[in-house]
């Protein structure tokens, strides 16, 4: 199987979880926070959404980060962040099907203010910044939601709130 169609089957497959994880955010708890340092639960739940979208950095060989995507935006409703999800999903998957595996081949650099942040294979920077740090803040929020005492769901095995496999929990 080539590489950029691997992503895509993965992408698609933990995209529903994640939306699965996204659908359970309370609305009415938007703005709560573990802790002084972290990021809200609104803030969070976005910067999940989202995540899958920047697949589209590697549409170039040099991306610009800007200033103001230091601080991550607090969503106002749910809506707001599964509509984020899905379309961030969907600007992943155009973005691995026009690159192909001949694209993820080049090399890829992030940059700010003239200076190199990141500099990796485009097929790196999919694996690490696209899907591995979703799936790591996917579960940061799946802690939140626990402790905001939310049923958690089924992720790569059953949760304490749902059994996926269809054994009694």
């Amino acid at each position: 199987m080539a590489v950029a169609e691997s992503f895509l089957n993965e992408l698609e497959h933990e995209a529903k979880t994640t939306r699965r994880l996204l659908e359970r955010v309370p609305e009415d708890k938007l703005s709560w926070k573990p802790h002084a340092k972290s990021m809200s639960l609104g803030q969070l739940a976005l910067h999940v959404a989202q995540s899958p979208g920047y697949a589209q950095w590697a549409s170039t060989d040099v991306y610009e980060f800007t200033p103001e995507m230091s601080t991550a935006p607090e969503a106002k409703s749910c809506a707001e962040i599964l509509d984020a999800h899905d379309e961030s999903v969907a600007k992943a998957k155009q973005t691995l099907r026009q690159l192909g595996d001949h694209g993820l081949s080049g090399n890829w650099k992030g940059v700010a203010g003239g200076n190199t942040l990141m500099e990796l294979p485009k097929v790196a920077l999919m694996r690490s910044v696209v899907l591995n740090h979703t799936y790591h803040h996917r579960g940061q929020l799946s802690v939140y939601l626990r402790l905001l005492d939310v049923p958690v769901p089924s992720i790569y095995g059953p949760s304490a709130d749902e059994n996926r496999f269809g054994q009694p929990n």
